[in-house]
């Protein structure tokens, strides 16, 4: 019998939220189903991506937003 996962299931198991028994039988059908082994993947990827991706802004765009706000009357 061929079990199919859920796009749902396979962010959990990217993001080790799946119970431990889903998780065995989800790494099962990833060795047997390249076309699920390809969108893990594909996920495993993205979340590299995004946890890569900066969190804070730039010393340039930190200095730009600076240099603006100086061009505004201060109030006394």
């Amino acid at each position: 019998m061929i079990k199919t996962f859920t796009q749902e299931k396979l962010l959990q198991y990217v993001y080790n939220e799946l119970p431990a028994n889903e998780q065995h039988a989800l790494e099962q059908a990833l060795q047997h189903d390249p076309e699920l082994a390809a969108q893990c993947a594909d996920l495993l990827s993205t979340l590299r991506a995004l946890t890569a991706a900066r969190k804070a802004p730039s010393d340039a765009a930190t200095q730009n937003i600076l240099r603006y706000s100086r061009t505004f009357p201060h109030s006394s």
